[in-house]
């Protein structure tokens, strides 16, 4: 669990690999903000980690005269309404689920907060909202293509961007498409490609859950790693049955129930006399292997997360745009702590309100 956490924390995988030099490569700073608690009836309505990722991400928000506030992928505009509190101004949120805007605009009509929820499909091109060089665009963890959207439309109109970006495996693109020039043309020269299950790895993390949540996980994989097993000597066949995913409070109670179930999805029929301990402890020692094998793959997840948000920092600073990429809150309330900040040289930030 340790070195899950930490891999690069006195690995025993530096006699192999440049463990230390990973380490210094995903050193960000720190970006540091004046230590402020916002009132906690702001937070109502927002779930208690939510909230103080907002509370740390707002105040990385940094103003200029005359500017206006847009909340990318807003959700119910939770981001929204602490911005214009903390501000004292309007703000759009841009959401294309209609219920959340619903639910977003009742929120801030009954708080008071002038928030102008818009349903508005983001990945429309072209994108029906004006956004200009005084529009501020925030975004927190806005997923994948969303959030390249968002810094495709800011190099175009110059607005000031304020991101953390999430989930970069959910993109239409089976290969990853670079988005700066010079991130092209390192893929290029040393012939990179990355699938979206490798992008899937850079955010493949669960610090934040609970350790029930841990242990539902672990018991699914060895079950599933146990019903793997199982199926192979029923079938003949010695390869990989993909099975669907499944809720956490809709699993069976024990792995007997669990294979029942896989079978069922399957079309498979399974023989009296299984011996289901047998398969399920062998899924257990499978799945204690993977975890063993899956401390190499974590050792580039930080490295490649930290890779994509560059890419995203040099398309904008291609497009003219002063730029930092830097640490927003600590790894134990969102390991999806890394803040991209950018605008056009010009005005001075103007401080909170």
């Amino acid at each position: 669990m340790r070195l899950q956490d930490s891999p690069f924390h006195a690995s025993p995988l530096d006699e192999w690999l440049p463990v230390a030099e990973l380490g210094a490569l995903v050193d960000l700073p720190i970006l540091t903000a004046p230590p402020v608690s916002l009132p906690q009836a702001w937070g109502q309505h927002v779930g208690g980690r939510k909230w103080r990722q907002i509370e740390a991400f707002v105040e990385q928000v940094r103003l200029r005269p005359r500017e206006s506030l847009v909340e990318w992928c807003a959700g119910k505009g939770h981001l929204a309404r602490t911005l214009a509190r903390r501000h004292a101004i309007d703000v759009t949120a841009l959401e294309w689920q209609p219920t959340l805007c619903d639910e977003g605009r009742g929120l801030a009509q009954r708080q008071g907060v002038a928030v102008e929820m818009c349903q508005l499909d983001v990945l429309a091109s072209p994108l029906a909202a004006p956004l200009t060089a005084q529009t501020h665009i925030v975004a927190l963890h806005a997923c994948g293509d969303l959030h390249v959207r968002l810094l495709e439309n800011a190099s175009e109109t110059g607005s000031p961007v304020t991101l953390a970006p999430c989930c970069y495996h959910r993109t239409r693109d089976e290969v990853y498409r670079p988005l700066s020039r010079r991130a092209r043309e390192l893929c290029a020269a040393h012939r990179l490609a990355f699938s979206r299950e490798d992008l899937a790895m850079s955010v493949q993390e669960t610090v934040t859950a609970p350790g029930g949540v841990r242990r539902s996980r672990e018991r699914a994989s060895a079950w599933r790693l146990g019903f793997d097993d199982l199926q192979r000597q029923v079938r003949g066949i010695d390869t990989y049955l993909p099975l669907p995913s499944l809720a956490y409070g809709r699993m069976p109670e024990d792995f007997t129930g669990f294979c029942q179930w896989a079978a069922q999805q399957k079309g498979l029929s399974l023989p009296l006399g299984v011996d289901w301990a047998g398969f399920e402890e062998a899924g257990w020692q499978r799945q204690a292997r993977v975890k063993r094998l899956e401390l190499v793959r974590h050792l580039f997840r930080r490295p490649l997360e930290v890779w994509l948000a560059l890419d995203r920092m040099m398309l904008l600073m291609e497009s003219g745009f002063d730029a930092e990429l830097g640490i927003f809150c600590d790894r134990a309330l969102t390991p999806r702590n890394l803040l991209l900040r950018a605008a056009r040289p010009g005005d001075r930030f103007i401080a909170s309100a």
